[in-house]
């Protein structure tokens, strides 16, 4: 359901997906790509909460929209810092204050959402679950890394070898991790897009693809990974 989320300068939108049961169930805050919190955004939301997940997704352009507010989110999540993070953790506190919530919150996201869930995946998250997203400039920002899930395709050529480079970051922090390279799958290959749209089918033209296959394959990976560090009684509160 679409819904409100209290942030520092007033309100943002967002979209809730709430599981069955009483609860209290974990949360993930799931972050948009750069194109915006569009259906498939919720689609995917809405199959977390079907996986037993309380699931927010908030909407980091809601200040004026994609063509006004896509430079200043994506400078955000360059420099690691900026207003995009306090909508994000302020999505994070609005799930853990929810009676309904175990206290133990993910964070997952594509493309830009993906850049977005490694860089908060040391800002009090339990678990990550990036999808092709860009590496952060600077790695000493997984020093205190949660549990990583990452997904990558091989021929997304924006990206190369940085599955590789994450492998590497992860392990020699002692970061637990899961990170997977899909041989035939390119950027935004767990993403569905609508090819009836013409800038969609310009996405789709240079590469961006669905992968059915790897999509799944992913899905499975993450909601195991999620299962095993999320699915586990609320931490101690201090």
């Amino acid at each position: 359901m679409e819904m409100t989320i209290p942030v520092s300068d007033g309100t943002i939108g967002g979209y809730l997906a709430e599981p069955a049961g009483a609860g209290p169930h974990p949360g993930v805050v799931l972050i948009h790509d750069a194109f915006g919190l569009s259906q498939d955004t919720k689609d995917i939301t809405d199959r977390f909460a079907r996986e037993g997940y309380l699931a927010l997704s908030p909407d980091l352009y809601s200040r004026g929209g994609l063509f006004r507010c896509v430079r200043r989110v994506f400078s955000d999540m360059f420099a690691n810092r900026g207003r995009a993070f306090d909508d994000i953790e302020a999505s994070r506190a609005l799930l853990a204050a929810r009676p309904d919530c175990s206290g133990r919150i993910g964070i997952a996201g594509f493309c830009m959402g993906g850049g977005f869930a490694l860089v908060a995946a040391s800002r009090g998250f339990e678990a990550s679950a990036p999808y092709y997203g860009q590496l952060p400039k600077n790695l000493s920002v997984l020093d205190d890394a949660c549990p990583v899930v990452a997904s990558f395709g091989k021929k997304d050529f924006g990206l190369r070898g940085a599955a590789a480079k994450l492998e590497t970051a992860l392990t020699e922090r002692g970061v637990p991790h899961d990170v997977k390279e899909y041989p035939d799958a390119s950027h935004g290959f767990a993403n569905k897009i609508d090819t009836a749209a013409p800038v969609n089918l310009l996405l789709k033209v240079v590469g961006f693809t669905y992968h059915h296959e790897a999509a799944e394959d992913a899905w499975r990976r993450v909601t195991s990974f999620f299962g095993e560090h999320l699915q586990q009684p609320a931490p101690p509160s201090h």
